[in-house]
């Protein structure tokens, strides 16, 4: 793969954000974002192992310590890759496994099943 086809962003200084070539997942999961002593619920629509894509209106600069609370994942640190338009990237210090956020939430036991008695009418 040659230089000019690398998907990577650039935040507006021109430096590099990083790698962006992982699968990402499409999805809307709810997430609590911390930003210092600060947390919002922002919507994650895209997921990948390095990363996430969120809807946040205020914007935050690139270099951004942050910590996300990922439903199935849990409490994930890394930095503002991007800010535009109402969205932020978010690169992981760690990579993550998407598809644990996409796992059913409880503990999969089915309820008991109570069946009603057969009502016979008296003759």
């Amino acid at each position: 793969m040659d230089e000019s086809s690398k998907d990577s962003l650039r935040d507006p200084s021109g430096e590099d954000a990083g790698d962006r070539s992982g699968a990402r997942d499409s999805l809307l999961l709810m997430s609590d974002l911390r930003v210092g002593d600060a947390t919002t619920t922002v919507r994650v629509r895209n997921l990948s192992a390095g990363g996430l894509m969120a809807e946040y209106q205020q914007g935050l600069d690139v270099g951004t310590e942050v910590e996300c609370d990922l439903r199935g994942v849990g409490v994930v640190r890394g930095r503002v890759a991007w800010s535009a338009a109402g969205r932020i990237g978010i690169a992981f210090d760690r990579q993550i496994d998407p598809k644990l956020a996409r796992k059913p939430v409880g503990t999969g036991a089915k309820p008991n099943m109570v069946v009603a008695p057969k009502y016979t009418p008296r003759t």
